[in-house]
């Protein structure tokens, strides 16, 4: 796409700290870290959310994100990682192409786990956790486009 900045990082229009690059992926330094080493992968295909993505490339940038993150840790010595993804504009996605961050993490950088992501936590009760269960397990068996 045209106006997608990811995709202007791609066809090298916008320079980026690129640290990795093979013939579907690509990862740079996020232009505005939240920790040193905060990387960007992406697929070099335009996709807008995870849903987007054909399970192929999926597994590639997956891959991709497996075999970066300790070499991520190790440049920076960090303790760990947050792995994710923002998954359209409501979970905070602002570049709508899909990516997913390597956050390094280091003891006592006053970060929060993954559950600190949304507000107030739902109160759900077990009946109505056994139907979202049920609902999500139904929908996993059926195929995907």
């Amino acid at each position: 796409m045209d106006d997608c900045i990811f995709c202007q990082i791609v066809d090298g229009d916008i320079p980026a700290r690129v640290v990795y690059e093979d013939e579907d992926v690509l990862a740079f330094l996020d232009a505005n870290p939240i920790a040193p080493g905060h990387t960007l992968v992406i697929p070099k295909t335009h996709y807008e959310t995870l849903g987007d993505v054909p399970a192929e490339h999926a597994n590639r940038l997956f891959a991709a994100i497996h075999s970066l993150t300790p070499v991520v840790e190790d440049a920076v010595d960090a303790d760990a990682s947050n792995i994710g993804f923002n998954n359209g504009a409501a979970a905070g996605q602002e570049v709508p192409h899909v990516h997913g961050h390597i956050v390094p993490r280091f003891e006592d950088d006053g970060g929060n786990p993954i559950h600190a992501v949304a507000g107030s936590p739902p109160n759900l009760g077990d009946d109505e956790l056994d139907a979202l269960a049920d609902d999500i397990a139904a929908a996993a068996d059926e195929p995907r486009d």
